[in-house]
């Protein structure tokens, strides 16, 4: 680390997260850190989840929002605040500018999904959307300080965030002080670096691990000092930062042991797992830390791990899509494709074997124009809700038993029954 960057680090000390906690403690929920046995067996950890879920905003982001507005004069209170945001530190804005009385503008990304933005105007917020990503947001939040005089409250680059973020370390150790892991998702960086400050400060020999979505592994590539692009469709768009924070990166260069990166699937994978083995609803970005777990076997092996479930503002539909595909990956949800000869009786027979077997009909439905298929035959696709990889081949021996060709149509499924 060069002498600039060490003065950089030691800009934000664990004194003034300390005191950021004294400050905000009235004005936030001090969430849960709950104990995750279900998917501590899988991974073959001590598993504890922090529940920022549970926040007033469903998020952390309320944590670094309530200190930057305290930290206003009237005169700033007076012009109002602006920000650019993917959803997260939105809503947390709003929220905390509406409780003082003052305006907000926020500028969200085209893509930002629909929830993040109702919830966000439902706190009080006026919301713009302009550009794909928080930094195409940039030049709309520029024009607007200059034509309105508003106050910028960075996502991530602002000293008051920062400490307001620290205070979720503060709590976890505070609440299980014995923790060996910290797993932390990374965008811009405010939250994991007021978290590592703290934890360093409380437990010098705790590690410390970032998460970046493999899309935008913008903090890896400053740290490593190469130059690389950012960029794609990503399920945790919390996290789709492509220029890290001046203020942040030295920080975690000091502090965070490991970057680790996960992919589109993984992420997809922990949304799953949090809802269906812990009943915990999470976000993309907010399961980033399940998802670096479940990518990176053995990565907290034996050890007490806390991981920051950090947002759990996510669309209904885009949840169900997940639940959905997930079951169509572990072979509880198959989609048969059966020959036929297209006469009557064939469908009942088709039922009554997938129903003795114990599968369960979804969707039935024939093809028959198909170029493959003669005008005398039919395909049937018969979707249906099973117990696993196993239980599908009961299904389809039973089928092929009584002379039907079937095909399992769905790749993921069709890996793991083979």
């Amino acid at each position: 680390m060069s002498p600039q960057t060490a003065i950089a680090a030691d800009t934000i000390s664990a004194e003034d997260i300390s005191q950021a906690y004294q400050k905000i403690s009235s004005s936030i929920i001090h969430t849960p850190l709950v104990r995750a046995p279900h998917l501590a067996d899988y991974f073959d950890c001590e598993l504890y989840l922090k529940l920022e879920t549970m926040q007033y905003t469903s998020s952390f982001k309320t944590r670094g929002a309530t200190l930057a507005i305290q930290a206003l004069d009237e005169d700033e209170k007076r012009r109002g605040v602006v920000t650019l945001s993917a959803g997260n530190h939105a809503q947390a804005v709003a929220y905390c500018a509406t409780q003082a009385g003052i305006s907000s503008t926020i500028v969200m990304p085209e893509q930002t999904p629909f929830a993040k933005i109702a919830r966000t105007q439902m706190f009080g917020g006026n919301v713009i959307q302009k550009g794909r990503t928080l930094d195409e947001c940039r030049d709309e939040v520029n024009r607007l300080i200059k034509q309105d005089e508003s106050v910028l409250i960075h996502p991530f680059d602002d000293r008051n965030v920062i400490c307001g973020q620290g205070t979720v370390g503060l709590e976890m150790l505070e609440q299980l002080p014995q923790l060996d892991y910290l797993i932390v998702p990374i965008g811009g960086g405010g939250l994991i670096s007021g978290i590592a400050i703290i934890a360093k400060h409380i437990n010098p020999n705790i590690t410390i691990i970032g998460v970046e979505a493999e899309l935008y592994p913008s903090m890896s590539i400053q740290l490593s000092g190469h130059k690389a692009e950012c960029g794609g469709e990503t399920l945790a768009e919390g996290i789709a930062v492509k220029t890290p924070g001046q203020l942040t990166a030295p920080i975690i260069e000091r502090y965070v042991d490991k970057i680790v990166l996960v992919n589109e699937r993984s992420i997809e994978w922990a949304v799953g797992a949090l809802a269906e083995r812990q009943r915990l609803i999470a976000e993309g970005a907010g399961a980033a830390g399940i998802a670096a777990l479940y990518q990176h076997k053995g990565l907290c092996a034996g050890k007490k791990t806390g991981v920051v479930i950090c947002g759990g503002n996510i669309d209904t539909r885009l949840l169900s899509s997940i639940l959905t595909r997930n079951m169509m990956s572990d072979g509880r949800l198959v989609r048969f494709r059966i020959d036929i000869s297209d006469e009557p009786g064939m469908l009942a027979n088709i039922a009554d074997a997938i129903g003795s077997s114990g599968g369960n009909i979804v969707e039935i439905y024939h093809q028959r124009m198909f170029y493959d298929v003669p005008a005398k035959l039919a395909k049937i696709d018969a979707v249906v809700d099973t117990r696993g990889a196993h239980h599908v081949q009961q299904i389809k021996a039973t089928l092929e038993a009584k002379n039907f060709a079937v095909s399992i149509i769905d790749e993921l499924a069709q890996n793991r029954v083979n």
